[in-house]
C-alpha cells in the first residue's frame, strides 16, 4: 500500500487526458529515485508494454539477438536501454541517421534505416545468416513476411502493432521450419488483476535498472494540457525522438 502523499506515477486504464485520475492500487508505481515526478511520467505505459512482452512473454534473455522496430519511438528507446542492461545485443530499424545515431547513444548495437536498408538482409549479415532471437513489432502486416524471414531458429516475433496494417497473407510453412512463435498484445484490454502483475514485475525488474542511472526517461518535448493538440501534430510528424508528454 502507498503511503498517502507520496509520488506515484502508474499505469493508466485510458483518460489520462486530465488533471487527476482514479487509478486501481495494483497498478500504481513509486516514482524511481532521482527521477523527477515529470518524468516518471514517461515510464509505466513503455514500461509494462516491453516488459509483459518481450521478457515475460517472449522469454528474451541474456546472450540473445533483439530486433526493435522504431527504436527511436518511446517504447523503443526503452527497449533498447532494459535490453542492454540485462544483457541482449540489439538492432534497431529507424528512418533517419540522427535517430539511429540517438539509438546508439543509449546502447543499441545495429542500427538499419528501413528507408534505405533492407532489414531482412542486414540481419543476416550482421548474425552470420542465423536471424534473430525476438523482434519487438509495431508495424504487422507490412513487415511480417520479412519480420519472419529475419528470425533465427525457435525466434519469437511480438506484434503490439499495425501501422503497416492489419490483414497479410500467412504461408505456415515459415513457421514449422523454424519453430517460429508469433505473439502479440497490448495493455488496454487487460484486466486490473492481470495489469497488477505486470506492475509487480516491472517494479521489482525494471525500477532498480532506473534507479541505477542505467535506464534513462527519454523525453523529446513536454506540452500543457490545453496544448494537446500540438502535442499530436509532433507526433503525427514522427520528428521526435522518445516520449512526448502532457503536462497538466
Amino acid at each position: 500500500m502507498r503511503c498517502v502523499a507520496s509520488q506515484v506515477c502508474a499505469l493508466l486504464a485510458g483518460g489520462g487526458y486530465a488533471e487527476k485520475v482514479a487509478v486501481a492500487e495494483g497498478q500504481v508505481l513509486p516514482v524511481p529515485p532521482g527521477i523527477s515526478l515529470k518524468d516518471a511520467a514517461s515510464f509505466p505505459e513503455v514500461a509494462c508494454t516491453v516488459w509483459s512482452t518481450i521478457f515475460m512473454t517472449s522469454r528474451l534473455s541474456k546472450g540473445e539477438t533483439l530486433l526493435i522496430h522504431g527504436g527511436s519511438s518511446g517504447i523503443g528507446t526503452f527497449a533498447i536501454q532494459i535490453a542492454k542492461y540485462l544483457g541482449s545485443r540489439v538492432f534497431v530499424t529507424a528512418g533517419s541517421e540522427e535517430k539511429l545515431a540517438f539509438c546508439k547513444s543509449i546502447g543499441a548495437d545495429v542500427g538499419i534505416n528501413y528507408k534505405t536498408e533492407d532489414f531482412v538482409a542486414r540481419v543476416k549479415e550482421e548474425t552470420g545468416g542465423q536471424g534473430v532471437d525476438v523482434i519487438l513489432d509495431c508495424m504487422g502486416a507490412s513487415y511480417y513476411q520479412r519480420n519472419l524471414a529475419s528470425l533465427n531458429f525457435d525466434g519469437r516475433l511480438f506484434i503490439i502493432g499495425f501501422q503497416g496494417g492489419v490483414s497479410t497473407e500467412l504461408d505456415l510453412r515459415a513457421l514449422f521450419g523454424k519453430r517460429l512463435t508469433v505473439q502479440a498484445a497490448g495493455l488496454r484490454s487487460r484486466s486490473p488483476e492481470n495489469k497488477a502483475v505486470i506492475v509487480a514485475e516491472v517494479e521489482k525488474n525494471v525500477w532498480p535498472a532506473i534507479a541505477e542511472g542505467k535506464v534513462k526517461p527519454v523525453v523529446y518535448k513536454s506540452f500543457p494540457l490545453s496544448e494537446a493538440a500540438e502535442a499530436h501534430r509532433l507526433m503525427e510528424s514522427s520528428q521526435h525522438i522518445g516520449k512526448i508528454l502532457l503536462v497538466a
